[in-house]
């Protein structure tokens, strides 16, 4: 589950802190820990913790989430600071019992300041996960942010993201969802500072009768802005998955520039995905498109690979292999692709058996 190294790493196991496998150890300008103690040290951030997501009420597990949460995390860096290398942040579900876990997280990053992490959340047993986390960029700050879903076959996963960018603020954001009976990913951005710019990308891989969602909204509310969107999905067995995208331009975003393409595999009869890729433009003076796609792998290309003396099987793991692999290679850190890439192999192993 692990970046090798030793860099940063909160654990949170069944929703609350655990400090003796998390390393805290930040540099100077830098809040970094459990929200439980957040709290208690950082009062006058309460209400922004309680109210992370606008329009609670409008969103009912997060409202359910603003009632139950018991911890979470908040990092915290001061204006200028750039931290460097990736921070982690693991939820584990110990399994011990059937329950639900709520945790509510915050991330605010300061003028001009950086920082990435990778989140992954695993678990054993039955439980029911429901997470929300809010990110709020100040002017030129600049946060990637990876997640690895891998929930056990018998959870259910839900998590709630909202982002708000200030002026020429980025925001880069990439989930692989490699696991769980019901998991829905939503992530809601709004840009309201001139020429902000956001990328959200993103892979899916179901099989049996496991089901996937991701939910995207990005509004731009302010000139100049940009956005790049890529999805890619792959269904076997009776697995279902469903991307739905919404684009945003307002009335006075004008120069706009946001792309959103998905693009999904088709792996067994049974199989199905849902895909709604949807453009809401309000501006005169923008450059926008988006399509989608699903189908099965390409014929071609098997009997390519079978007349060089390669197994069908194995064939059909490489062009897999192949499709997902582009959308991961977005992610820019090395290490982090590298981590990504090897959960990615180990998924297609055992779809392929």
């Amino acid at each position: 589950l692990l970046l090798p190294g030793k860099g940063a790493r909160l654990v949170l196991v069944d929703g609350h802190f655990a400090a003796d496998l998390s390393s805290l150890d930040m540099p100077e300008g830098v809040w970094f820990g459990a929200i439980s103690a957040a709290l208690v040290e950082r009062p006058e951030l309460l209400d922004q913790v309680v109210g992370l997501v606008p329009g609670d009420a409008a969103h009912p597990f997060a409202a359910l989430n603003a009632a139950f949460f018991a911890d979470g995390y908040l990092l915290d860096i001061a204006p200028g600071v750039a931290l460097d290398p990736p921070i982690e942040i693991v939820h584990l579900c110990s399994g011990a019992t059937a329950a639900s876990y709520h945790t509510r997280s915050l991330i605010r990053l300061g003028e001009g300041s950086s920082a990435s992490l990778l989140e992954v959340y695993a678990g054993e047993g039955r439980y029911w996960r429901n997470d929300v986390l809010a990110i709020r960029l100040a002017e030129r700050a600049e946060l990637a942010r990876t997640t690895i879903v891998e929930e056990s076959g018998e959870a259910v996963h839900l998590a709630q993201l909202d982002a708000t960018l200030g002026r020429e603020a980025g925001f880069t954001g990439f989930a692989l969802i490699l696991g769980g009976r019901r998991v829905r990913h939503e992530a809601s951005v709004v840009m309201e500072g001139e020429n902000a710019r956001c990328r959200l990308d993103g892979a899916y891989v179901v099989t049996g009768q496991d089901e996937a969602n991701i939910v995207t909204t990005i509004d731009h509310a302010a000139p100049g802005g940009q956005t790049r969107e890529l999805i890619k999905g792959v269904a076997a067995g009776r697995g279902h998955g469903a991307f739905q995208g919404r684009i945003i331009v307002r009335e006075d975003a004008q120069k706009t520039d946001a792309h959103q393409l998905s693009r999904n595999l088709l792996i067994g009869a049974r199989a199905a995905i849902a895909t709604k890729p949807q453009l809401e433009i309000y501006a005169d003076d923008v450059k926008c498109s988006h399509g989608a796609s699903v189908g099965d792998l390409d014929e071609a290309a098997l009997f390519y690979l079978q007349a060089r003396g390669i197994p069908a099987e194995e064939a059909r793991h490489m062009l897999i292999d192949g499709f997902l692999r582009e959308v991961v290679e977005t992610v820019d850190d090395f290490a982090t692709r590298v981590h990504l890439l090897r959960h990615l192999a180990g998924r297609l192993g055992s779809l392929e058996k």
